[in-house]
Order: C-alpha cells, then sequence, then structure tokens
C-alpha cells in the first residue's frame, strides 16, 4: 500500500512504515522515547513493534488500563507523571500503541506536556486505523460525555500495519467497520457495497481507501469549520446512544462502532424525513447494519436520557442539536437539524 501524505505528515504501511519511524527516530535524536500501551496491546503488540523497530535509542514503556472508560483526565494525569519521574523534556518522543482510546488520550497527553512533544500514532484496531489516529483530533471524555477535552495536533506520522488485526476479537473488526461503512456511504458507495454483499469481506483491503477519504476531507477543513462536520455522519444520535449505555449500570456497553451503526439507521431515517433520501435506501441500510450488528434493545425509557446526552454534541450550536444527513448515497448536508419528536420517531423506527 502506497504512502498517504497528509498535510504535515505521513501515513506509511506495512514493513516501510517501521523503517521509516527507526529513521526519523535516528534523524531526530530523542532525548527519550516513551510508548504507551495498554494491557492488551502490551501483551499483543508490543513484541510485534520491537522486532520491527530498529534503533538503539532506550524504550520506556507506559501502562494504561484498557477501555473507554479511562479515557479521562485522571489518566492523563498519570501518565504525565511518569514521564516527568522518568525524566521526559521537550526533545522526548511519545509513541502511542493502540486503539482509539490509545491514540486520542496519547495524542492529548503529548501535545500538551510542556506545551506539545513529538508523538507518533501506531493503530492497532480497525477503528484506530481508518479513523481515530488519522486527522490531528486528540482528547478525552469528561465523564460519560465523549472527546470533550482536547486539542487538534498532528503526529509525526502514522504507522499503519494490518498484522495487529489479527489480535482482535470479530466484535472489535464489526466495530471499525462502522467507520468504513460511514466513509462508503459520504463519499465512496463501492465501500459499503462491499460490506453489505459480503459481510466476510477482506477488511484489510479497504483500509486504505478509507484513510485516503478521511485524508482527503480533512486536509480540505482541518479545524472542522465545515466540511470535516460529515465525518461525524452517525455520530449524533451514536455518541448519544454509546454514552447511555456507557452511564447505565443495567446496560452492558457498546462499542463505539456497534453505536455508531445505530447513529447511521436513525440518521437515515431523519434524512428520509427532512431531506427526501430514498426510504428504499433508509430500509437497505437498516437491513445491511442488522445484518453485521444484531439489534440492540433500546426501550421507551431509554430515549430521553439519549436525546438528553446529545445536547452535548460537539457539533452543536446555541444549544441546537446538528446533524450530518443524506440527500442520496455519496451527497450529504451538514449542520441540518431535526425536531426531538422526529428523533424519536427515528430511534423507534431502528428497533421496530
Amino acid at each position: 500500500m502506497e504512502t498517504i501524505k497528509a498535510t504535515t505528515y505521513p501515513i506509511h504501511f506495512n514493513e516501510k512504515a517501521y523503517q521509516k519511524l527507526s529513521i526519523l527516530i535516528d534523524t531526530n535524536s530523542y532525548s527519550s522515547i516513551f510508548i504507551l500501551v495498554d494491557d492488551n496491546t502490551l501483551e499483543c503488540c508490543y513484541p510485534r513493534f520491537m522486532q520491527n523497530l530498529e534503533t538503539t535509542a532506550t524504550i520506556e514503556v507506559i501502562q494504561i488500563a484498557p477501555g473507554e472508560v479511562h479515557k479521562n483526565i485522571e489518566t492523563c494525569v498519570g501518565v504525565w507523571n511518569v514521564m516527568t519521574e522518568l525524566g521526559a523534556d521537550r526533545k522526548s518522543l511519545l509513541i502511542t500503541l493502540g486503539g482509539g482510546v490509545i491514540t486520542d488520550l496519547g495524542g492529548f497527553v503529548a501535545s500538551t506536556f510542556k506545551r506539545g512533544i513529538d508523538f507518533v500514532n501506531i493503530p492497532t484496531t480497525l477503528l484506530s486505523m481508518v479513523d481515530a489516529s488519522v486527522g490531528g483530533k486528540t482528547g478525552i471524555d469528561l465523564g460519560v460525555l465523549k472527546n470533550q477535552i482536547g486539542v487538534f495536533a498532528n503526529p509525526q506520522m502514522v504507522l499503519i500495519d494490518p498484522e495487529y488485526l489479527h489480535t482482535l476479537s470479530a466484535r472489535e473488526v464489526r466495530s471499525g467497520t462502522a467507520e468504513i461503512i460511514k466513509y462508503g456511504m459520504t463519499h465512496d458507495i463501492h465501500l459499503f457495497n462491499q460490506i453489505k454483499d459480503n459481510p466476510k469481506v477482506n477488511i484489510v483491503g479497504l483500509i486504505h481507501r478509507s484513510i485516503e477519504i478521511k485524508n482527503e476531507v480533512v486536509s480540505a477543513d482541518p479545524k472542522e469549520k465545515g466540511l470535516r462536520k460529515v465525518l461525524n455522519w452517525g455520530h449524533t444520535i451514536g455518541h448519544g446512544v454509546e454514552s447511555y449505555f456507557l452511564d447505565n449500570p443495567n446496560k452492558e456497553n457498546l462499542t463505539h462502532g456497534e453505536a455508531i451503526a445505530i447513529g447511521m439507521v436513525c440518521e437515515a431515517y431523519i434524512s428520509h424525513k427532512e431531506l427526501g433520501f430514498s426510504i428504499d435506501k433508509v430500509h437497505e441500510i437498516k437491513k445491511a447494519i442488522i445484518n453485521i450488528y444484531g439489534i440492540i434493545e433500546i426501550t421507551q425509557e431509554d430515549i430521553l436520557p439519549i436525546t438528553d446526552l446529545m445536547k452535548h454534541d460537539k457539533k452543536n450550536e446555541a444549544g441546537i442539536v446538528k446533524f450530518v444527513l443524506l440527500k442520496d448515497y455519496q451527497d450529504f448536508v451538514v449542520n441540518a437539524e431535526a425536531s426531538e419528536s422526529l428523533i424519536k420517531e427515528s430511534i423507534n423506527y431502528y428497533t421496530s
């Protein structure tokens, strides 16, 4: 797979990526190198990383607990303290090795430590490969409200090694697949069709194109003033669902992709009501999502707290919930609005 060039950094693939990382380390003569992992990536991914990295530099490993519940300021403080105790300075490098939590949190830690040190993203999940590690967004959650605290900061490079996908459960692969479906519906319907028509499609073959799409959008609108908002297709309702299930002790936590899949079904329905998006395509989306993810139970009592959580979405303006909606596949509108009654109706459509 060919290198993709973002505005200020490259996205390298496979063995070539490790060679480029070794060159980066040697060229910059970093004073110290830290690698941020969680319990899972330390066991499953760190050995492969070290086998492929050629450098004589000393690497310190910082380990955190896995999971979205640890993507918070308390974890950041812990990492900053460890880096400080180990003598990190402004010439240090932080390498993130993990999924979206690690790359989001690690990028935020690096971009704020001593007002910013270099970092490199090495995503190990499908979700982080096609979404979280690319685009310069870093951040943490505020309670159950996702990605409320953060900064835009670009890594020195992103290293994509699909071999790490072999360490994932089928559920985690499905989670990342939701973001590829998102790119398909908004930018390249061929991606969606491949997944819809063959749920067992070789997902590795879709990674490069997905990253290309995200990079094209981010390059045109790096600070999410307009066009980049399209990357939130399915995320307005999806984030509300994800946060609600995370906060409710009677609910099993959903993966990010499972929640976004629900959001895409609901927002497709809203698109039909507001913009005339074909109802046949709405049904097509719902059928494909249910085939891949099944149906998550959402009761009538769940809907109000979900809509309340949506009011904290980052895209909102003046307290008004904003959506990305479709007029057709690959034809979208950002900053769209919908009434609370229509939002409820869309969730009921999903559960019906």
